[in-house]
């Protein structure tokens, strides 16, 4: 059986996705995006129950021609109606059993035009309600699906037969003895490798159960085809990467079709079949999350196809290491963890790079790592709220530097619960590998100015484009590390309960930790967005030429650092951890380097040589009018200073994002002159 192939991108592929009676709204905003996945097929259910229920011939009337129109559609029919059963269940025989083929027979009749396949099933994996073991069981549904299977074949569709999980040769070759597998063109096969226990006794492998299944079939109808209507991987341990490299595997299995499962992920307050969160992982199986968040394994083949997939998930392939014990960088493929990895392994030092490539371009920056260090450059693909799977990399570190986080203020405002997850759970996981490693490496810590609050006690005077503090003393030096905290929105709360947990496992355990409560960072290999690095997001948005929105009045002032001067500090410390363990510091561009927005704005329109089109709008939850950091502790204790002024940076920055973001199609002269 050969791998059948797609043009451009690769193998064909589909996703599995039910759709809820009633639910026209998410069809409408599920199918664009599964469609821009590079997605060819789709398999979804026509339950013979819910279409007799009231509004249920609506409902099909409407998803089957919607879903059918736009992509090649597999209905999966089955649920009898509890009114029609043996037992009052759904997943029961039928008490005629033609009358399943007849509905069959109906649903050809008034949609067939919407698809060439359709999949003839009644759950008979509940062995209280069918147990093929038992003779008349099966006998009933070898009628009941053979049956269904031959008018359909007649009628000139072709049938596909659902199988069981785990997959049984014994039950295909009986499906065989009795007829069944000569009507069907098809037979699915599902596997989750990697996911429930129930296989992994069981499991032997695509290549052995596949061959095992293809023997069978060449014994009874070697014209059928084996369809993997369902595989997946649960992300319920936030191990996206796995999810991607198992749906890549899939990619490769010897069969007629894949269909994975799901394209969503099921909803927290819907039941599955066995009830509610009577497993977690059943909530998790989905590309993209109940509330349509993409997954890793989404994003990457909406920007790119599998040959996305394929580039990234190969990033993940582990190196021999040289023996050297590594640094380990969390966050190491993001914009300050890549820097700041560039520069130890510019030195020959071998870096991990523990990441989930969570953020869209941050696998671009680990691709540059690799192309420059080769194999000094050791990728662990995993998530900080794993514990169990990122213990081993912390097994021999000499160094560890946290900077994985959850990063906007406004993500956690939506999410409170995934910030948590990642900033409080994650560093505790992170401080655990550490302490269960026993080699005591140091940790150093990436916390915010945020821990401070929005610092709303500071009285502030309005000048004509920022505001500064009447106190003449914070306007000469900035924020001290004296300052009480004073926690403030959700992600303030995570990482501030993260702060102060780096700083007592140096009390409590000894280990070497000291944290930098950073302002803003900006420069080189940063993918800023609206929500986080403003900086990097305002030079995107006027190099494209795209309006730029600003919340607030645009006086607020920071002090930006460039990222080569942050690097430096966290470098530094380091050096001396042993003199400043459990201790913190503030880490900013300082005074020289305090900005507003709107001096950052006109320095943006001097450096592209054009007007930029801007809109205001509401302040956001927790925005500070005014924060500078007072960096003299950096400067006495360890001899740091930052040495990049700001519009040196910001064009820094700027020259960087024309030559790798824009092609190096756009001048940074005045006037604005587009490059042939």
């Amino acid at each position: 059986m050969s791998i059948p192939e797609s043009s451009p991108s690769g193998r064909k592929f589909g996703f599995v996705e039910w759709f809820r009676p009633g639910e026209y709204e998410r069809t409408e905003q599920v199918l664009p995006d599964l469609i821009k996945s590079g997605a060819s097929y789709l398999r979804t259910h026509l339950s013979w129950a819910e279409y007799l229920a009231p509004g249920g011939e609506e409902w099909f009337d409407w998803l089957i021609p919607k879903l059918g129109r736009e992509i090649d559609l597999l209905p999966c029919v089955h649920y009898t109606p509890p009114s029609l059963s043996r037992t009052g269940r759904s997943n029961g025989a039928p008490l005629v059993l033609k009358d399943y083929a007849d509905f069959v027979d109906h649903v050809l009749s008034r949609y067939g035009q919407h698809f060439r396949h359709i999949e003839l099933w009644n759950e008979p994996n509940n062995l209280l309600d069918w147990d093929w073991r038992e003779d008349a069981d099966f006998q009933l549904f070898c009628e009941m699906v053979g049956g269904a299977a031959y008018w359909a074949k007649h009628r000139g569709w072709s049938p596909v037969l659902g199988g069981p999980c785990p997959f049984d040769p014994m039950w295909l070759n009986l499906m065989g003895e009795r007829g069944v597998l000569q009507v069907v063109d098809a037979v699915g096969f599902h596997g989750f490798p990697g996911t429930w226990e129930s296989e992994e006794g069981s499991w032997g492998g695509w290549d052995m159960h596949l061959g095992e299944m293809r023997a069978v079939l060449n014994r009874h109808n070697p014209a059928t085809e084996i369809w993997i209507t369902e595989t997946g991987y649960s992300t319920w341990r936030s191990d996206e990467m796995e999810q991607a490299r198992r749906f890549t595997k899939a990619l490769q299995v010897p069969a007629d079709r894949m269909y994975w499962y799901g394209w969503a992920d099921v909803p927290p307050d819907v039941a599955v079949q066995e009830g509610f969160w009577f497993d977690p992982r059943h909530y998790h199986l989905g590309a993209v999350t109940h509330d349509n968040q993409p997954k890793l394994l989404a994003r990457l083949l909406m920007e790119g196809g599998v040959e996305r997939l394929k580039a990234v998930t190969k990033l993940a392939t582990p190196h021999v290491a040289t023996g050297a014990a590594p640094i380990v960088i969390t966050g190491g493929s993001g914009f300050i963890g890549s820097n700041l990895a560039d520069s130890f392994l510019a030195e020959g030092e071998d870096v991990i790079i523990l990441d989930n490539l969570g953020r869209p371009g941050v696998d671009q920056n680990l691709a540059w790592l690799t192309e420059r260090h080769g194999d000094r450059v050791h990728p662990v693909l995993m998530d900080i709220r794993d514990p169990r799977g990122i213990d081993a990399a912390f097994k021999d570190a000499k160094a560890v530097f946290h900077l994985a986080a959850q990063t906007a203020v406004t993500t956690s405002l939506v999410s409170p619960i995934d910030d948590f997850e990642a900033n409080a759970r994650g560093t505790i996981n992170v401080l655990e590998a550490v302490r269960k490693a026993g080699k005591k490496a140091p940790v150093i810590f990436a916390s915010t100015n945020k821990v401070y609050g929005a610092l709303e006690d500071l009285q502030m005077l309005d000048m004509d484009d920022r505001y500064i503090p009447a106190d003449e003393s914070i306007r000469a030096f900035g924020i001290d590390e004296r300052r009480p905290l004073d926690f403030c929105t959700p992600y303030g709360c995570s990482k501030g309960v993260a702060d102060q947990y780096v700083l007592d496992y140096a009390k409590s355990f000894g280990i070497p930790t000291a944290v930098l409560r950073m302002s803003c960072i900006y420069g080189p290999r940063q993918f800023g967005t609206e929500d986080q690095g403003w900086v990097a997001h305002f030079l995107i948005r006027a190099l494209s030429g795209e309006p730029i929105s600003i919340y607030g009045d645009g006086k607020q002032v920071r002090d930006i650092l460039h990222v080569s001067d942050a690097v430096a500090a966290y470098r530094s410390v380091l050096s001396t951890i042993d003199s400043v363990k459990g201790r913190v510091f503030n880490l900013g561009g300082g005074p020289h380097n305090s900005v507003s927005i709107l001096s950052v704005l006109r320095e943006i329109e001097k450096l592209i040589g054009a007007p930029l089109k801007t809109s205001f709008g509401d302040w956001r939850a927790g925005d500070q009018f005014y924060f500078v950091a007072d960096t003299r502790r950096l400067e006495e204790e360890l001899g740091w200073q930052a040495r990049m002024r700001w519009r040196s940076g910001l064009r820094d920055l700027a020259e960087w994002l024309v030559e790798n973001r824009f092609g190096g199609r756009i001048a940074l002269e005045e006037p604005l002159r587009v490059m042939a």
